[in-house]
């Protein structure tokens, strides 16, 4: 899917910006030490992944439930999330401190004997909110990278 190109109409300050930024690296280490747990943690209770697929998790628990699903796929390999080019805006309208977030990912994945292979990559949209002091993910898509149409 083609990703609309445009600039934040915001900057935010360099703190927030490394907050997001620590926030989905210690994010994605739960998720690539497989601790499903730990990343579910990481979502609001009634957080929402929509998965490039159209496959849909609404809350922790069936967050878990497509995860643990899913565990066999890692036997046997390191997977590792890469993410860059974070556009970090203000949810214009949204609840004080709730920020979009745009950015690219991709995932690597290592085998026993040091192979390494890729995954598509996606770009991501989340909205993370800020619960008790902390930032959590409260709505996650992800939309599988392809050509422009032409």
């Amino acid at each position: 899917m083609s990703q609309p190109v445009r600039t934040a109409p915001v900057q935010v300050s360099g703190d927030l910006y490394a907050e997001v930024r620590t926030f989905y690296a210690w994010q994605m280490r739960r998720v690539d030490s497989l601790d499903i747990d730990g990343f579910a943690a990481t979502f609001t209770e009634d957080g929402v992944v929509v998965h490039s697929n159209g496959a849909k998790a609404e809350g922790r628990e069936q967050m878990i439930e497509g995860m643990r699903r899913s565990l066999p796929r890692y036997r046997d390999i390191a997977p590792r999330h890469w993410f860059e080019h974070l556009l970090i805006e203000p949810v214009e309208g949204g609840e004080e401190g709730e920020l979009k977030v745009s950015y690219y990912t991709l995932v690597a994945l290592t085998d026993r004997a040091g192979g390494i292979t890729f995954e598509p990559t996606f770009t991501v949209e989340d909205v993370l909110v800020r619960r008790d002091g902390r930032l959590l993910t409260k709505y996650r898509e992800i939309h599988r990278d392809a050509p422009a149409e032409q």
